[in-house]
């Protein structure tokens, strides 16, 4: 009976992949530490190390603008929905308890 996958928590991977960057343990015992392959961590490792230069690629300001952005619509949706609920109210009139 062949097992399933593993699924790990993306925290744990990077958990996993720092240790490898760090190079303070060897790969083998990282691996009996944590559980994993070594060639899952070495993957893990070469993933992290691939992507760093994007994390530094985006400015912070491009995420402020986004969280800025998502925040203004939900405060529309919000505004949007208090006025249908009070349309509602008025309408209901003597039926509310």
């Amino acid at each position: 009976m062949a097992s399933s996958p593993k699924k790990y928590s993306s925290d744990f991977k990077a958990k996993v992949a720092l240790e490898a960057i760090k190079g303070l343990e060897t790969l083998n015992e990282i691996s009996s530490e944590y559980g994993v392959h070594t060639t899952q961590i070495t993957q893990w490792k070469k993933q992290v190390l691939d992507e760093l230069p994007q994390i530094f690629a985006q400015p912070g300001s491009e995420r402020a603008k986004n969280e800025e952005a998502l925040i203004a619509t939900l405060y529309q949706q919000i505004g949007q929905l208090k006025v249908e609920l009070d349309f509602l109210k008025k309408k209901s009139g003597p039926y509310q308890h």
